[in-house]
């Protein structure tokens, strides 16, 4: 329980520290004009109350991410607790907020238009392919999960093909609608509905008489029960992603950086939402030891079940009785569902920006989503167990390169920047082992230390190129539109 109480208090002490000291380098400016009221259209630039602004980026950026990736991630052991409290303070967050504020900055600007002006038109290209295809693959692999849970649960006509069909509909109006008609409306429900669930779970903790095994005392070495192909390097940093860092979330950020009312907002909302989600993956990786025994029981109820699904409709119902039943279904039913409209609007807003479409009017709206749906209906007929071994290693890349955007941003605009190069080079690092190391047909199974090397390699060449950037621009000899 320790362990616990210290990661809680540290990541909480985090948002008021070291948030503070992101915002500082970044020098919010209360007295600006927001995209919500200079771009305002009605349709994605809408002036909305923060209270919703946080809930709907939390819900955004969490969903099933900091559950399911903290579960796994616990299979590893305590190493867990050390990598998501301070993968959120000095990463995650940090990654959110200052990503937010360069849309925030540009007009409400999308990822892919926000890295390739730090990074040059090639990156750029690079970023919405990449971009397009993670989020219409979340779009359709968040139908087809909660559609065959709702088949299992309502009458015999009412089959996985019906509850897509209806998943896709609610998913055509949330990309098309206006951002606070669905999403402003019952985002933040499910957002509180997420966080009441995990202080739940911490009560029963604190209170139900469950002993957590701390593990520290033993070392911080690697408890899964495959180690020998899951070394806790890179393996710990890819699976836990969206309770940690995840560039996912930069794709969603511009969304509510559209409808924020004013920059001093910025850090309640981003950082804050990213400390949220840290906090509801700590309490989710206790409640996953504590509920099955300890790791090497955690690792064995993994393997007799079905996932990390089972596990967390098991510790609700077990725990929180009728409320955590229903608060297991919302969670396992209404997150992914959640997670996918919101992808798939975001799509929607990376293909507009990138062809220069307005979206004023609902038959743009549609000339761009048009394409998205197809794609992802299309995605939807496809086996994913291969593609989505992909998935999280996709969205830590796109981390590593959206801190390294936010490390040229910072660097141009004279400030601090060493708080977004640290983790840029930590996390190529991590990204660049994990694909040399993981086995076929996931990476290359090189052995770690040629893999880990090879990936050293790369991080001391992103680091030259960086260099070789501030050189030029300090002497005055670079033109920043020009790809370096």
């Amino acid at each position: 329980m320790t362990l616990l109480l210290i990661s809680l208090a540290v990541l909480i002490g985090g948002y008021f520290v070291y948030g503070l000291i992101a915002e500082k380098i970044f020098g919010v400016d209360p007295s600006r004009d927001m995209p919500a009221r200079t771009r305002a259209d009605g349709i994605d630039f809408i002036e909305m109350p923060t209270w919703k602004v946080f809930l709907v980026q939390f819900l955004n950026i969490a969903g099933l991410g900091p559950i399911f990736g903290a579960i796994m991630g616990a299979m590893f052991g305590p190493a867990c607790f050390i990598w998501i409290v301070a993968g959120t303070i000095f990463g995650g967050a940090v990654h959110d907020f200052i990503s937010a504020m360069m849309s925030v900055r540009s007009g409400g600007d999308s990822l892919p238009e926000l890295v390739g002006r730090e990074l040059g038109p090639v990156i750029r290209q690079l970023l919405r392919v990449v971009s397009l295809v993670l989020l219409i693959l979340v779009g359709a692999v968040f139908v087809v999960t909660p559609a065959s849970l709702l088949a299992g649960m309502t009458p015999e006509w009412m089959t996985p093909v019906f509850w897509i069909g209806a998943i896709f509909l609610y998913y055509i109006l949330a990309t098309l609608l206006p951002v606070d008609k669905l999403i402003g409306r019952f985002y933040p429900i499910f957002g509180f509905a997420l966080l009441f669930m995990a202080v739940s779970l911490l009560v029963v903790l604190f209170t139900g008489g469950h002993p957590l095994p701390d593990g520290i005392s033993d070392g911080l070495w690697n408890r899964h029960p495959e180690a020998d192909t899951h070394p806790l390097f890179p393996m710990m940093f890819v699976s836990i992603a969206c309770g940690a860092i995840s560039g996912f979330h930069a794709t969603q950020s511009p969304m509510m950086a559209r409808c924020l009312k004013n920059e001093r907002l910025a850090r309640p909302v981003f950082y804050g939402a990213m400390v949220a989600e840290g906090i509801v993956a700590l309490i989710w990786a206790a409640a996953a030891i504590s509920f099955t025994g300890g790791y090497p029981e955690l690792a064995d109820y993994m393997k007799s079940h079905e996932g990390a699904g089972a596990l967390v409709t098991d510790i609700s119902v077990s725990w929180l009785g009728a409320v955590g039943g229903f608060l297991a279904l919302l969670g396992v039913i209404a997150a992914p569902v959640t997670t996918g409209d919101t992808a798939l609007r975001s799509a929607r807003l990376i293909a507009a920006d990138m062809l220069g479409i307005g979206q004023s009017r609902l038959v743009k709206r549609l000339l761009v989503s048009l394409p998205i749906f197809a794609a992802a209906f299309g995605l939807m007929l496809i086996d994913f167990n291969v593609l989505w071994r992909y998935f999280a290693w996709t969205n830590q890349t796109l981390a590593a390169f959206t801190l390294w955007a936010c490390t040229v941003y910072l660097a141009r605009h004279g400030k601090l920047y060493v708080i977004t190069l640290v983790p840029a080079l930590f996390m190529t690092l991590v990204v660049v082992s994990y694909i040399l190391v993981a086995p076929s047909p996931e990476g290359f199974g090189l052995d770690m230390p040629v893999a880990v090397a090879a990936a050293a390699v790369v991080d001391l060449l992103c680091a030259g190129f960086f260099v070789r950037y501030e050189v030029l621009r300090r002497r005055g000899a670079l033109i920043h539109d020009v790809a370096y």
